[in-house]
């Protein structure tokens, strides 16, 4: 027996065709599971617990579950836990600036109308959100597109893109509203895609996205005749501030070239 040819098994390829066919399962475990199981347990709105956990919990729990089979098989745990393409240090504002976004825009008064389980049972939702969207797009899609072999900018591009359209599947349940929302969830996308980057990994990003599903879900449909919260505009303003940042400093993300970061220390720039 030859020693040196055990360990672990070199990590599977993924087309493009394959990458999609992943997607529409886990959407349509969200979407179509949803909708089964709000309509057999009778509660389709997040204002109870029961509401959460049949609206929420389970269906993308049963998401989660799938993507994390899914990566397991593809034997991707590396690549989609960890980032080796590092970013500028200065991008450490972007998840500073969501954390800023989730603490302002927490409805604090709607949440204390709530008890403790129900709380709980919302921070577990969200972060089942957060922890499946970031393992798919960031995660599993991020690496199909590293695998073809394009440029870390179209990388950004089409993961963003893709983490978008697929929002538009919330047409089902919201109508035309969800086509401005897809536009916005692929901004969303490069942010979370910057911070998978800088934090070295998909672990931040992903609590991050949770929590700021969180905060944006108590400030509007916790409660039944829910009053407008001032703190809302907080997420909202996250797209307007980071967008023009990453606008203007678009050229200095990436890391400095070597000669280039020899020269400027060298002359102090």
């Amino acid at each position: 027996m030859n020693l040196d040819n055990l360990g672990p098994p070199a990590r599977r390829r993924l087309g493009y065709a394959g990458f999609a066919g992943i997607v529409v399962v886990y959407l349509a475990i969200i979407q179509l599971g949803g909708l089964a199981i709000a309509r057999l347990a009778d509660e389709s709105e997040p204002v109870t617990t029961a509401g959460v956990v049949f609206g929420m919990v389970i269906p993308l729990g049963a998401a989660l579950l799938f993507t994390i089979i899914v990566v397991v098989a593809l034997g991707w745990q590396k690549p989609v836990l960890r980032d080796d393409r590092p970013v500028r240090r200065w991008v450490w504002v972007v998840p500073a600036v969501f954390v800023v976004a989730i603490l302002v825009g927490i409805d604090y008064g709607s949440l204390a109308q709530k008890d403790l389980l129900f709380i709980l049972t919302l921070l577990i939702a969200t972060q089942f959100v957060g922890w499946g969207e970031e393992a798919m797009f960031r995660g599993v899609g991020v690496t199909t597109l590293r695998d073809h072999g394009l440029a870390e900018g179209k990388v950004a591009l089409w993961s963003s893109v893709v983490f978008g359209a697929v929002h538009l599947t919330n047409a089902m349940t919201h109508g035309v509203s969800a086509i401005p929302q897809a536009i916005a969830v692929s901004l969303a996308g490069y942010f979370f895609y910057l911070i998978r980057r800088v934090s070295g990994g998909n672990v931040l990003n992903s609590v991050i996205h949770g929590l700021f599903d969180f905060s944006i879900t108590t400030g509007t449909v916790i409660l039944d005749d829910q009053k407008t919260y001032v703190g809302a505009i907080a997420p909202i303003l996250v797209y307007v501030v980071l967008g023009i940042v990453l606008f203007l400093a678009r050229h200095h993300i990436e890391p400095m070239e070597p000669h280039r970061a020899q020269e400027d220390a060298t002359t102090g720039g």
